[in-house]
Protein backbone atom coordinates (compact mmCIF):
# COMPACT_ATOMS: atom_id res chain seq x y z
CA UNK A 1 0.00 0.00 0.00
CA UNK A 2 1.28 3.23 -1.14
CA UNK A 3 1.07 5.88 2.04
CA UNK A 4 -0.25 8.90 0.64
CA UNK A 5 -1.41 12.11 2.17
CA UNK A 6 -4.33 12.07 -0.63
CA UNK A 7 -5.41 8.92 0.49
CA UNK A 8 -6.92 10.08 3.78
CA UNK A 9 -8.93 12.92 1.72
CA UNK A 10 -10.46 10.53 -0.69
CA UNK A 11 -12.10 8.33 2.17
CA UNK A 12 -13.28 11.33 4.06
CA UNK A 13 -15.12 12.43 0.84
CA UNK A 14 -16.19 8.93 0.06
CA UNK A 15 -17.87 8.35 3.83
CA UNK A 16 -19.00 11.90 4.94
CA UNK A 17 -19.70 13.17 1.43
CA UNK A 18 -22.12 15.52 2.89
CA UNK A 19 -20.56 15.99 6.31
CA UNK A 20 -18.98 19.24 6.90
CA UNK A 21 -15.38 19.67 5.93
CA UNK A 22 -14.45 23.00 7.30
CA UNK A 23 -16.16 26.08 9.01
CA UNK A 24 -14.34 29.56 8.57
CA UNK A 25 -15.94 32.79 9.38
CA UNK A 26 -19.09 32.78 7.48
CA UNK A 27 -17.86 29.88 5.18
CA UNK A 28 -18.43 26.15 5.19
CA UNK A 29 -17.97 23.72 2.76
CA UNK A 30 -18.90 19.73 2.57
CA UNK A 31 -15.85 16.88 2.24
CA UNK A 32 -17.28 16.57 -1.64
CA UNK A 33 -17.06 20.56 -2.26
CA UNK A 34 -13.67 20.52 -0.28
CA UNK A 35 -12.54 17.90 -2.39
CA UNK A 36 -13.24 19.37 -5.67
CA UNK A 37 -11.99 22.67 -4.73
CA UNK A 38 -8.70 20.71 -3.77
CA UNK A 39 -8.42 19.24 -7.16
CA UNK A 40 -9.11 22.63 -9.07
CA UNK A 41 -6.39 24.72 -6.78
CA UNK A 42 -4.00 21.47 -8.22
CA UNK A 43 -4.94 21.93 -11.64
CA UNK A 44 -4.75 26.37 -11.22
CA UNK A 45 -1.03 25.05 -9.55
CA UNK A 46 -0.15 22.90 -12.42
CA UNK A 47 -1.54 25.55 -15.04
CA UNK A 48 1.12 27.43 -13.55
CA UNK A 49 4.15 25.00 -14.62
CA UNK A 50 4.31 24.14 -11.32
CA UNK A 51 6.54 20.42 -11.33
CA UNK A 52 6.47 16.99 -8.74
CA UNK A 53 8.73 18.52 -6.29
CA UNK A 54 8.43 22.14 -6.88
CA UNK A 55 7.49 24.41 -3.69
CA UNK A 56 4.91 26.41 -2.91
CA UNK A 57 5.13 28.18 -0.05
CA UNK A 58 2.11 29.81 2.10
CA UNK A 59 2.56 32.87 4.24
CA UNK A 60 -1.14 33.75 5.86
CA UNK A 61 -3.02 33.02 9.05
CA UNK A 62 -5.62 30.82 9.82
CA UNK A 63 -8.09 29.82 7.59
CA UNK A 64 -10.53 27.17 5.38
CA UNK A 65 -7.85 28.09 2.39
CA UNK A 66 -4.90 26.80 4.37
CA UNK A 67 -6.33 23.52 4.47
CA UNK A 68 -7.11 23.34 0.43
CA UNK A 69 -3.63 24.59 0.18
CA UNK A 70 -2.00 21.57 2.23
CA UNK A 71 -4.04 18.74 0.01
CA UNK A 72 -3.82 20.47 -2.91
CA UNK A 73 -0.06 21.30 -3.28
CA UNK A 74 0.47 17.73 -2.33
CA UNK A 75 -2.44 16.72 -4.81
CA UNK A 76 -0.62 18.43 -7.84
CA UNK A 77 2.48 16.48 -7.37
CA UNK A 78 4.63 19.77 -5.24
CA UNK A 79 5.85 20.48 -2.03
CA UNK A 80 4.12 22.76 0.72
CA UNK A 81 6.03 25.13 1.95
CA UNK A 82 4.28 26.69 5.01
CA UNK A 83 6.29 30.25 6.62
CA UNK A 84 5.95 31.50 10.09
CA UNK A 85 4.05 34.55 10.54
CA UNK A 86 6.24 36.28 13.08
CA UNK A 87 9.09 36.20 11.11
CA UNK A 88 10.99 39.73 9.66
CA UNK A 89 11.20 40.20 5.92
CA UNK A 90 14.64 38.99 6.04
CA UNK A 91 13.61 35.63 7.29
CA UNK A 92 11.09 35.36 4.74
CA UNK A 93 13.61 35.95 2.07
CA UNK A 94 15.88 33.46 3.24
CA UNK A 95 13.72 30.96 3.61
CA UNK A 96 12.10 31.51 -0.08
CA UNK A 97 15.75 31.60 -1.87
CA UNK A 98 16.81 28.57 -0.01
CA UNK A 99 13.89 26.62 -1.01
CA UNK A 100 13.79 27.89 -4.41
CA UNK A 101 10.31 28.72 -4.01
CA UNK A 102 8.42 30.35 -7.25
CA UNK A 103 5.06 30.93 -5.55
CA UNK A 104 4.15 32.18 -2.51
CA UNK A 105 0.34 32.38 -1.52
CA UNK A 106 -0.64 35.16 0.92
CA UNK A 107 -3.41 36.91 2.84
CA UNK A 108 -4.64 40.29 3.51
CA UNK A 109 -2.18 40.59 6.64
CA UNK A 110 1.09 39.92 4.89
CA UNK A 111 0.41 41.13 1.44
CA UNK A 112 1.87 44.40 2.01
CA UNK A 113 5.29 42.74 3.00
CA UNK A 114 5.58 41.20 -0.49
CA UNK A 115 7.54 44.33 -2.58
CA UNK A 116 9.94 43.91 0.57
CA UNK A 117 10.10 40.42 0.43
CA UNK A 118 10.33 40.37 -3.54
CA UNK A 119 13.30 42.50 -3.62
CA UNK A 120 15.46 40.25 -1.92
CA UNK A 121 13.91 36.82 -3.42
CA UNK A 122 15.06 36.62 -7.57
CA UNK A 123 13.62 33.37 -8.15
CA UNK A 124 10.06 34.44 -6.94
CA UNK A 125 7.80 34.48 -9.92
CA UNK A 126 4.19 34.42 -8.97
CA UNK A 127 2.05 36.06 -6.40
CA UNK A 128 -1.31 34.47 -5.46
CA UNK A 129 -3.84 36.78 -3.44
CA UNK A 130 -5.76 34.55 -1.11
CA UNK A 131 -7.03 37.45 0.92
CA UNK A 132 -10.62 38.78 1.11
CA UNK A 133 -10.05 42.21 0.37
CA UNK A 134 -8.93 43.97 -3.13
CA UNK A 135 -6.24 41.99 -4.64
CA UNK A 136 -2.84 43.50 -5.15
CA UNK A 137 -1.68 45.02 -8.49
CA UNK A 138 0.57 41.88 -9.82
CA UNK A 139 -0.55 39.43 -8.06
CA UNK A 140 -3.24 36.52 -9.32
CA UNK A 141 -6.66 36.49 -7.31
CA UNK A 142 -6.69 32.83 -5.41
CA UNK A 143 -10.77 32.21 -5.71
CA UNK A 144 -10.14 33.65 -9.73
CA UNK A 145 -7.80 30.63 -10.93
CA UNK A 146 -9.43 28.54 -9.00
CA UNK A 147 -12.55 29.14 -10.32
CA UNK A 148 -11.20 29.00 -14.03
CA UNK A 149 -8.93 25.72 -13.44
CA UNK A 150 -10.23 22.33 -14.28
CA UNK A 151 -10.19 19.92 -11.35
CA UNK A 152 -6.93 17.44 -12.06
CA UNK A 153 -6.57 13.62 -11.22
CA UNK A 154 -4.23 12.98 -8.06
CA UNK A 155 0.06 12.94 -9.15
CA UNK A 156 -0.08 9.46 -7.27
CA UNK A 157 2.97 10.85 -5.39
CA UNK A 158 3.61 8.77 -1.08
CA UNK A 159 5.82 6.93 0.27
CA UNK A 160 9.20 8.70 1.19
CA UNK A 161 8.40 11.55 -2.04
CA UNK A 162 8.76 15.08 -0.49
CA UNK A 163 5.28 16.52 1.15
CA UNK A 164 6.93 20.05 2.89
CA UNK A 165 9.45 21.61 4.05
CA UNK A 166 8.97 22.94 7.35
CA UNK A 167 11.68 25.69 8.44
CA UNK A 168 12.68 26.00 11.92
CA UNK A 169 15.28 27.34 13.75
CA UNK A 170 19.19 27.06 13.03
CA UNK A 171 21.78 26.25 14.59
CA UNK A 172 24.19 28.46 12.29
CA UNK A 173 21.85 31.68 12.65
CA UNK A 174 19.84 30.62 9.66
CA UNK A 175 16.88 28.73 9.85
CA UNK A 176 16.99 25.12 8.47
CA UNK A 177 14.46 23.19 6.61
CA UNK A 178 13.39 20.12 7.90
CA UNK A 179 12.00 17.71 4.92
CA UNK A 180 8.56 15.36 5.58
CA UNK A 181 7.73 13.01 3.33
CA UNK A 182 4.15 11.57 2.50
CA UNK A 183 4.25 8.65 4.94
CA UNK A 184 5.57 10.96 7.77
CA UNK A 185 2.21 12.75 7.73
CA UNK A 186 0.39 9.81 7.02
CA UNK A 187 1.60 7.34 9.24
CA UNK A 188 2.08 10.53 12.42
CA UNK A 189 -1.66 11.55 11.21
CA UNK A 190 -3.35 8.18 11.95
CA UNK A 191 -1.34 7.49 14.83
CA UNK A 192 -2.16 11.21 16.25
CA UNK A 193 -5.75 10.33 15.36
CA UNK A 194 -5.44 7.59 17.79
CA UNK A 195 -3.38 8.93 20.36
CA UNK A 196 -5.68 11.97 20.62
CA UNK A 197 -8.56 10.12 21.19
CA UNK A 198 -10.24 11.13 17.82
CA UNK A 199 -13.68 9.14 16.65
CA UNK A 200 -15.42 10.01 13.28
CA UNK A 201 -17.14 13.28 12.91
CA UNK A 202 -15.08 15.03 16.08
CA UNK A 203 -14.75 18.36 15.30
CA UNK A 204 -11.59 20.29 16.01
CA UNK A 205 -10.81 23.90 16.34
CA UNK A 206 -7.68 25.52 15.09
CA UNK A 207 -6.44 28.15 17.10
CA UNK A 208 -3.05 27.49 17.55
CA UNK A 209 -1.28 28.88 14.30
CA UNK A 210 -1.67 26.47 11.10
CA UNK A 211 2.47 26.97 9.64
CA UNK A 212 2.87 25.04 13.00
CA UNK A 213 4.01 21.55 12.52
CA UNK A 214 2.11 21.28 16.06
CA UNK A 215 -1.12 22.10 14.26
CA UNK A 216 -0.76 20.61 11.00
CA UNK A 217 -0.52 17.06 12.70
CA UNK A 218 -4.47 17.55 12.71
CA UNK A 219 -5.03 18.45 9.20
CA UNK A 220 -4.31 15.02 8.61
CA UNK A 221 -5.63 13.50 11.93
CA UNK A 222 -9.00 15.13 11.95
CA UNK A 223 -9.86 14.09 8.06
CA UNK A 224 -8.95 10.86 8.77
CA UNK A 225 -11.57 10.91 11.26
CA UNK A 226 -13.69 12.75 8.41
CA UNK A 227 -14.32 15.49 11.02
CA UNK A 228 -14.91 18.84 10.96
CA UNK A 229 -12.12 21.72 10.94
CA UNK A 230 -13.21 24.60 12.18
CA UNK A 231 -10.39 27.52 12.28
CA UNK A 232 -10.17 31.16 13.49
CA UNK A 233 -7.97 33.53 12.11
CA UNK A 234 -5.60 33.47 14.90
CA UNK A 235 -5.61 33.11 18.60
CA UNK A 236 -6.94 35.12 21.22
CA UNK A 237 -8.73 34.30 24.43
CA UNK A 238 -11.50 35.79 23.23
CA UNK A 239 -11.43 34.64 19.92
CA UNK A 240 -11.13 31.28 21.06
CA UNK A 241 -13.90 31.08 23.33
CA UNK A 242 -16.58 32.55 21.04
CA UNK A 243 -15.55 29.53 18.51
CA UNK A 244 -15.81 27.02 20.95
CA UNK A 245 -19.35 28.16 22.23
CA UNK A 246 -20.53 29.33 18.62
CA UNK A 247 -18.88 26.23 17.16
CA UNK A 248 -19.22 23.49 19.75
CA UNK A 249 -15.54 21.90 19.04
CA UNK A 250 -14.94 18.56 21.06
CA UNK A 251 -10.79 18.84 20.31
CA UNK A 252 -8.55 21.85 20.53
CA UNK A 253 -4.66 22.32 20.87
CA UNK A 254 -3.15 24.96 23.02
CA UNK A 255 0.07 25.43 24.42
CA UNK A 256 0.10 25.66 28.00
CA UNK A 257 0.43 30.13 28.30
CA UNK A 258 -2.08 29.60 25.61
CA UNK A 259 -4.53 28.00 28.39
CA UNK A 260 -3.24 30.26 30.64
CA UNK A 261 -4.60 33.25 29.37
CA UNK A 262 -8.09 31.43 28.40
CA UNK A 263 -8.04 30.85 32.13
CA UNK A 264 -7.44 34.62 32.30
CA UNK A 265 -10.07 35.86 30.32
CA UNK A 266 -13.50 37.52 31.78
CA UNK A 267 -15.31 36.34 28.92
CA UNK A 268 -14.51 32.56 30.35
CA UNK A 269 -16.88 32.63 33.08
CA UNK A 270 -19.55 33.34 30.55
CA UNK A 271 -18.66 30.66 27.77
CA UNK A 272 -20.35 27.74 27.44
CA UNK A 273 -17.49 24.98 27.17
CA UNK A 274 -19.07 22.18 28.04
CA UNK A 275 -18.51 20.50 24.67
CA UNK A 276 -14.81 20.32 24.89
CA UNK A 277 -14.03 16.34 25.12
CA UNK A 278 -10.04 17.15 24.90
CA UNK A 279 -7.83 19.56 25.18
CA UNK A 280 -4.31 18.93 24.21
CA UNK A 281 -0.77 20.73 25.00
CA UNK A 282 2.89 20.64 23.75
CA UNK A 283 6.50 22.59 23.47
CA UNK A 284 6.30 22.57 27.54
CA UNK A 285 5.05 20.89 30.57
CA UNK A 286 2.10 22.75 32.65
CA UNK A 287 1.83 23.38 36.04
CA UNK A 288 -0.02 21.64 38.74
CA UNK A 289 -1.86 25.64 39.86
CA UNK A 290 -2.67 25.71 35.77
CA UNK A 291 -3.57 21.90 35.42
CA UNK A 292 -5.91 22.33 38.56
CA UNK A 293 -7.65 25.48 37.88
CA UNK A 294 -8.55 23.82 34.38
CA UNK A 295 -10.09 20.73 35.97
CA UNK A 296 -12.43 23.41 36.83
CA UNK A 297 -13.15 25.20 34.32
CA UNK A 298 -13.44 22.88 31.91
CA UNK A 299 -15.02 20.18 33.84
CA UNK A 300 -15.88 17.98 30.65
CA UNK A 301 -12.42 17.86 29.33
CA UNK A 302 -9.40 15.48 29.51
CA UNK A 303 -6.18 16.86 29.33
CA UNK A 304 -3.20 15.21 27.12
CA UNK A 305 0.42 16.76 26.71
CA UNK A 306 2.48 16.03 23.15
CA UNK A 307 6.25 16.17 23.01
CA UNK A 308 8.07 16.35 19.94
CA UNK A 309 10.10 18.09 17.16
CA UNK A 310 9.36 19.11 13.76
CA UNK A 311 11.92 16.33 12.78
CA UNK A 312 9.62 13.59 14.35
CA UNK A 313 6.60 14.73 12.20
CA UNK A 314 5.87 15.70 14.68
CA UNK A 315 4.86 13.66 18.44
CA UNK A 316 7.13 11.47 19.73
CA UNK A 317 5.31 10.92 23.07
CA UNK A 318 2.43 11.61 24.77
CA UNK A 319 1.35 11.84 28.76
CA UNK A 320 -2.22 10.40 28.36
CA UNK A 321 -5.68 11.64 29.88
CA UNK A 322 -5.15 9.27 32.91
CA UNK A 323 -2.36 11.47 34.22
CA UNK A 324 -4.00 14.40 34.18
CA UNK A 325 -6.15 13.81 36.97
CA UNK A 326 -5.84 14.50 40.83
CA UNK A 327 -4.95 11.34 41.13
CA UNK A 328 -2.12 11.38 38.16
CA UNK A 329 -1.07 14.33 39.85
CA UNK A 330 0.31 12.04 42.90
CA UNK A 331 1.89 9.89 40.93
CA UNK A 332 4.72 12.21 39.72
CA UNK A 333 4.17 11.51 36.17
CA UNK A 334 2.72 14.64 35.26
CA UNK A 335 6.35 15.89 35.78
CA UNK A 336 7.31 13.86 32.31
CA UNK A 337 6.36 14.09 29.10
CA UNK A 338 5.29 10.75 28.54
CA UNK A 339 5.95 7.18 26.61
CA UNK A 340 6.86 6.73 23.15
CA UNK A 341 3.62 7.00 20.38
CA UNK A 342 2.73 3.15 18.93
CA UNK A 343 4.77 4.39 16.25
CA UNK A 344 8.36 5.11 17.58
CA UNK A 345 11.10 4.32 19.23
CA UNK A 346 12.69 5.99 22.08
CA UNK A 347 16.65 5.21 23.27
CA UNK A 348 18.05 7.33 25.82
CA UNK A 349 22.37 7.38 25.21
CA UNK A 350 25.32 8.39 26.17
CA UNK A 351 28.23 10.15 24.25
CA UNK A 352 29.39 6.64 22.63
CA UNK A 353 25.24 5.89 21.61
CA UNK A 354 25.14 3.34 24.38
CA UNK A 355 21.97 2.77 26.09
CA UNK A 356 22.84 4.45 29.61
CA UNK A 357 19.93 2.76 32.53
CA UNK A 358 17.00 3.79 33.79
CA UNK A 359 16.94 6.73 35.75
CA UNK A 360 20.37 8.01 33.75
CA UNK A 361 20.38 10.98 32.01
CA UNK A 362 21.30 11.05 28.61
CA UNK A 363 20.66 12.18 24.70
CA UNK A 364 17.05 10.95 23.74
CA UNK A 365 17.11 9.76 20.36
CA UNK A 366 14.14 8.95 18.16
CA UNK A 367 13.28 6.41 15.44
CA UNK A 368 10.62 5.07 13.22
CA UNK A 369 8.25 6.01 10.17
CA UNK A 370 7.79 9.67 11.41
CA UNK A 371 11.40 10.50 11.02
CA UNK A 372 12.68 13.62 8.69
CA UNK A 373 13.90 12.82 5.69
CA UNK A 374 16.56 15.04 6.31
CA UNK A 375 17.60 19.01 6.01
CA UNK A 376 17.09 21.00 2.69
CA UNK A 377 20.58 21.37 1.27
CA UNK A 378 22.23 20.58 4.61
CA UNK A 379 23.45 17.05 4.24
CA UNK A 380 26.56 17.93 7.06
CA UNK A 381 23.75 18.80 9.48
CA UNK A 382 21.38 15.99 8.65
CA UNK A 383 24.60 13.48 8.97
CA UNK A 384 24.83 14.82 12.46
CA UNK A 385 21.31 14.72 13.74
CA UNK A 386 19.75 11.79 11.75
CA UNK A 387 21.71 8.66 12.39
CA UNK A 388 21.21 5.10 11.20
CA UNK A 389 17.19 6.31 10.94
CA UNK A 390 17.47 7.89 14.57
CA UNK A 391 16.97 11.43 15.08
CA UNK A 392 19.10 13.05 17.64
CA UNK A 393 16.65 15.23 19.34
CA UNK A 394 19.00 17.69 21.54
CA UNK A 395 17.13 16.73 24.15
CA UNK A 396 18.78 14.99 27.40
CA UNK A 397 16.61 13.17 29.57
CA UNK A 398 15.98 9.94 31.20
CA UNK A 399 13.46 7.10 31.12
CA UNK A 400 12.00 5.67 34.34
CA UNK A 401 11.41 1.91 34.89
CA UNK A 402 7.65 2.31 33.58
CA UNK A 403 8.74 3.81 30.33
CA UNK A 404 7.98 7.55 31.03
CA UNK A 405 10.56 10.37 29.10
CA UNK A 406 11.70 13.00 31.75
CA UNK A 407 13.51 16.26 29.89
CA UNK A 408 16.54 17.58 31.65
CA UNK A 409 18.29 19.79 29.41
CA UNK A 410 19.20 21.00 26.17
CA UNK A 411 22.46 19.84 24.36
CA UNK A 412 21.64 22.09 21.43
CA UNK A 413 21.53 25.74 22.04
CA UNK A 414 17.94 26.69 21.94
CA UNK A 415 15.04 27.73 24.34
CA UNK A 416 11.61 27.61 24.39
CA UNK A 417 9.84 30.86 24.87
CA UNK A 418 5.62 30.28 25.00
CA UNK A 419 5.86 26.88 22.70
CA UNK A 420 8.40 28.65 19.93
CA UNK A 421 11.55 27.27 19.37
CA UNK A 422 14.24 29.97 19.53
CA UNK A 423 17.82 28.88 18.63
CA UNK A 424 20.72 30.97 20.42
CA UNK A 425 22.85 31.73 17.17
CA UNK A 426 19.96 33.18 15.50
CA UNK A 427 19.84 35.91 18.12
CA UNK A 428 23.86 36.26 18.70
CA UNK A 429 24.03 36.78 15.08
CA UNK A 430 21.44 39.62 14.83
CA UNK A 431 22.91 41.66 18.10
CA UNK A 432 26.78 40.61 15.84
CA UNK A 433 25.41 43.13 13.22
CA UNK A 434 24.89 46.08 16.16
CA UNK A 435 28.29 48.32 15.14
CA UNK A 436 28.95 48.49 19.33
CA UNK A 437 28.78 44.66 19.79
CA UNK A 438 32.24 42.80 19.97
CA UNK A 439 29.93 39.79 21.20
CA UNK A 440 27.80 38.17 22.82
CA UNK A 441 26.03 34.95 24.35
CA UNK A 442 22.18 33.98 24.57
CA UNK A 443 20.73 32.04 27.26
CA UNK A 444 17.38 31.00 28.22
CA UNK A 445 16.68 32.21 31.39
CA UNK A 446 13.24 31.34 33.79
CA UNK A 447 10.17 33.12 33.02
CA UNK A 448 6.39 32.29 35.08
CA UNK A 449 4.53 32.82 31.93
CA UNK A 450 6.36 32.17 29.14
CA UNK A 451 8.31 29.15 30.33
CA UNK A 452 11.70 30.56 29.15
CA UNK A 453 12.95 33.91 28.27
CA UNK A 454 15.75 35.34 25.62
CA UNK A 455 18.26 36.97 27.63
CA UNK A 456 21.18 38.47 25.81
CA UNK A 457 24.89 38.61 27.85
CA UNK A 458 26.70 41.51 25.88
CA UNK A 459 30.44 42.90 25.58
CA UNK A 460 30.83 45.67 23.85
CA UNK A 461 33.74 46.82 21.98
CA UNK A 462 36.37 49.48 23.18
CA UNK A 463 34.70 52.36 23.42
CA UNK A 464 31.45 51.90 22.47
CA UNK A 465 28.19 51.04 24.20
CA UNK A 466 24.09 51.49 23.47
CA UNK A 467 21.19 51.01 25.73
CA UNK A 468 19.64 48.06 26.43
CA UNK A 469 16.45 49.13 23.95
CA UNK A 470 18.90 49.77 21.19
CA UNK A 471 19.79 46.98 20.83
CA UNK A 472 16.26 44.80 21.44
CA UNK A 473 15.19 47.90 18.64
CA UNK A 474 18.08 46.69 16.30
CA UNK A 475 17.11 42.84 17.03
CA UNK A 476 13.88 43.56 15.99
CA UNK A 477 14.57 44.70 12.42
CA UNK A 478 16.49 40.76 11.28
CA UNK A 479 14.81 38.35 13.50
CA UNK A 480 11.03 37.72 14.37
CA UNK A 481 9.82 39.19 17.81
CA UNK A 482 9.80 35.97 19.84
CA UNK A 483 13.37 35.60 19.17
CA UNK A 484 14.47 39.34 20.22
CA UNK A 485 16.10 39.75 23.71
CA UNK A 486 13.69 40.15 26.25
CA UNK A 487 16.48 41.06 29.04
CA UNK A 488 20.13 42.38 28.35
CA UNK A 489 22.82 42.22 30.82
CA UNK A 490 26.57 43.60 30.19
CA UNK A 491 29.97 42.46 30.76
CA UNK A 492 33.14 43.36 30.71
CA UNK A 493 35.16 40.49 31.72
CA UNK A 494 35.49 37.89 28.59
CA UNK A 495 32.85 34.96 28.43
CA UNK A 496 34.17 31.59 30.25
CA UNK A 497 35.53 29.74 27.31
CA UNK A 498 35.86 25.20 27.26
CA UNK A 499 39.11 23.59 26.08
CA UNK A 500 37.68 23.75 22.63
CA UNK A 501 37.48 27.87 22.85
CA UNK A 502 33.56 27.65 23.03
CA UNK A 503 31.56 29.70 25.27
CA UNK A 504 30.65 27.86 28.33
CA UNK A 505 26.57 28.80 28.20
CA UNK A 506 26.10 26.48 31.58
CA UNK A 507 28.13 28.75 33.45
CA UNK A 508 26.50 31.68 32.26
CA UNK A 509 23.44 30.34 32.72
CA UNK A 510 23.99 29.18 37.00
CA UNK A 511 22.76 32.24 38.27
CA UNK A 512 19.23 32.53 36.41
CA UNK A 513 18.74 28.48 37.28
CA UNK A 514 20.20 28.40 41.30
CA UNK A 515 17.66 26.36 42.78
CA UNK A 516 15.90 24.74 39.48
CA UNK A 517 15.76 21.00 39.87
CA UNK A 518 16.62 21.67 36.15
CA UNK A 519 17.56 24.11 33.62
CA UNK A 520 14.53 24.24 30.99
CA UNK A 521 11.22 25.06 31.60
Amino acid sequence: MTMQISAVLRRAQQVSPNSIATIHLDRQQTWTQFLNRVQKLAGAFQALGVQPGDRIALLSLNSDRYIEYFYATVWAGAAMMPMNIRWAPPECAYALNDAGAEILIVDDAFAKAVPTIQAEVPGLKTIIFAGDGETPEGMLNYEDILAAAEPVEDAGRGDDDLAGIFYTGGTTGFPKGVMLSHKNFYVGGISNAQELLLLDGAVYLHAAPMFHIADLLWFVATTYVSGTHVSIPMFTPEATLEAVEKHRPSHLLLVPVMILMVLQSEKLAETDVSSLELIAYGASPITQAVLTQAFEKFPNARFLQAFGQTELAPVATILGTQYHTEEGLKSGKLRSCGRATRVCEIRIVDENDEDVQRGEVGHIIVRGPITMLGYWNKPDVTASTLKDGWVYTGDAGYMDEDGFIFLMDRLKDMIVSGGENVYSTEVENALSQHPAVATSAVIGIPHEKWGESVHAIVIFKPGMSASEQELKDHCHTLIAGYKCPQSVSFREDPFPLSGANKVLKTELRKEFWEGQERTIN
